[in-house]
């Protein structure tokens, strides 16, 4: 048996072999035929004992690696139920079963959601769902189009919940819930939409660039007669004598607005045609006062006051005069339409020399003021607060000031509305850059 259980064949035999040499010379027997029979019964039994031994040791072999194996599957299966979000259900549609992954996405414990309705931790799941789990495969969602969690940590977690149905025989699990977290599809998704959103605002302001580009080869004509027919209607002015002085400067004022308007076109032309512009030695001050005709009208025409408060000393800036003056206007615009309508509708614009750090422009409004989670967006294109806006003035008002090497930001006044603020850098401090 030791032989058998420790040996091969040829071994066993060897065993018996000599066990039987053994018992001929120990025992006496009474002749040849009594010896060869008790040689021959030995044999047989040892033989059949080796053998059987030797099927145990298989077994016992074979049981040992299936059970090594069942342990690898096992633990295999618990490495995966760890790491896939999985909880089983009875017939009452309880919770019995709850992997640490599906404890996860539904912001629970394992053992808080031990036995409770499932229609507990998933809002919705109603009996018609769970009859729907019974069928297998995809659970019907809701009306609103998802499964969704609410969690203390984080935002709603939208979900797909797949079924499958176990055998009778296994109790009392019934139902076997795979879940899957849909944030990140989601999120992908809304990313495409966003990318799509901007390809679609690329493509519009192309085509408003080919438009800018034939409107200012096609306006400068225009502008130019109706600048001399203003001319020549001051010179008749003239004729008439002190009646008409008024008159005449209301003319001049158009006449000023018109040459602008040519200069801020001939600017794009450059802009269009060698993609650069042109700095010159200004003093940010009188930018801003050659201005104050134009706000005085505006604020006569919107019932806002518009104030200039503007340091006149260390003012002196490199800047393109017409793009700066173009980009302060749609500030100012801007804080007319916010403030407009209000009894006491108010827009200050300020100047100030921070020394070193430059010269401080700021457009400051009593109107509603701009929400936080606004203040980022309303400076993309094709973004605007206002019905029938097209989104362009702010874009364009940072472009430029960015262009000067300064940095417009939205903050709020201290009138109790919005304050747009940039810098501008000294003479020295854009030579430097």
């Amino acid at each position: 048996m030791v032989t058998a259980l420790l040996g091969r064949r040829l071994s066993v035999l060897l065993a018996i072999g000599l066990s039987i040499t053994a018992n001929e010379l120990m025992v006496q027997r009474e002749d040849a035929l009594d010896s060869a029979v008790n040689a021959a019964l030995f044999a047989a039994v040892s033989w059949t004992i080796a053998e059987v031994c030797r099927r145990l040791g298989g077994a016992l072999r074979t049981a040992r690696a299936l059970s090594r194996d069942l342990a690898m599957r096992e633990m295999l299966l618990d490495t995966i139920l760890t790491s896939v979000p999985v909880v089983t259900l009875d017939r009452e549609g309880r919770t019995q079963r709850v992997t640490p992954a599906a404890a996860a996405v539904l912001g629970v414990r394992r053992d808080e959601a031990m036995a409770l309705p499932f229609h507990t931790l998933v809002p919705g799941f109603d009996d018609l769902a769970l009859e729907s789990a019974r069928q297998g495969g995809e659970v019907l969602t809701p009306s609103p189009g998802s499964w969704t969690v609410s969690r203390a940590d984080a935002s709603p977690v939208p979900l797909t919940i797949h079924a499958n149905v176990l055998p009778d025989d296994i109790w009392p699990e019934h139902v076997v819930l795979a879940l899957a977290d849909q944030s990140q599809a989601e999120a992908i998704r809304q990313r495409e939409r966003d990318l799509t959103e901007r390809l679609n605002n690329v493509w519009r302001l192309n085509s408003m660039g080919e438009m800018a580009a034939t409107l200012a080869h096609e306006m400068n004509q225009p502008l130019t007669a109706a600048a001399v027919y203003l001319h020549a209607g001051q010179a008749d002015l003239a004729k008439i004598g002190p009646a008409a002085e008024e008159a005449a400067r209301a003319l001049d004022l158009a006449r000023i607005q018109l040459l602008r308007a040519g200069d801020i076109i001939r600017r794009m032309r450059e802009l269009l045609s060698t993609g650069s512009r042109t700095f010159t030695e200004e003093r940010a001050s009188q930018m801003i006062q050659d201005l104050a005709p134009v706000f005085t009208l505006i604020g006569r025409d919107t019932d806002v006051v518009i104030d200039i408060d503007a340091d006149t000393e260390d003012d002196h800036v490199m800047a393109d005069r017409i793009q700066l003056q173009q980009a302060l206007a749609n500030l100012v615009k801007n804080a007319v339409d916010a403030a407009m309508g209000r009894e006491d509708g108010r827009v200050l614009i300020t100047g100030r020399s921070l020394g070193p750090e430059g010269y401080e422009i700021a457009v400051e409004d009593n109107g509603r003021g701009i929400p936080m989670d606004q203040r980022e967006s309303i400076f993309h294109p094709m973004t605007s607060t206002k019905a029938g806006g097209m989104g362009l003035g702010l874009s364009v008002t940072r472009s430029i000031v960015e262009s000067h090497g300064g940095a417009l930001t939205v903050g709020s006044s201290r009138l109790g509305g919005a304050a747009f603020t940039f810098r501008l850098p000294h003479r020295s401090e854009l030579d430097a850059a």
